[in-house]
């Protein structure tokens, strides 16, 4: 008996794609809720393209453990090679160091 085969990244679809779905999964919204102003465009943190051409030459028989971790929407993403995005709450430790960098990095009026 052959074990079932594990889908391809291409089959799986863009990992940019596969971000907003299990951002939305976490939520418990429909993905079309997963848009400004309500959440900030992914493109804020991320390159889009650059993320899925990076992905895009991958197989799932390849023996590439890339993986590309990021800050979205008070989450931790990690995208692996074999096109699987796991998402996991960030600590509160986590989220006062990016509301800090966050702050020091937005312009004020003087």
């Amino acid at each position: 008996m052959t074990p079932p085969q594990q889908p391809s990244s291409a089959e799986l679809g863009a990992p940019t794609q596969r971000i907003i779905e299990a951002v939305a999964a976490h939520e418990g919204v429909d993905v079309t809720a997963i848009e400004p102003p309500a959440y900030e465009p992914l493109y804020t943190v991320i390159d889009p393209e650059a993320l899925d051409a990076l992905f895009r030459t991958s197989s799932p028989h390849s023996e590439t453990t890339a993986r590309v971790i990021l800050e979205y929407a008070g989450y931790e993403i990690v995208v692996h090679a074999d096109g699987h995005v796991e998402v996991s709450e960030l600590s509160t430790t986590e989220t006062r160091h990016t509301d800090r960098r966050q702050k020091r990095n937005t312009p004020t009026a003087d």
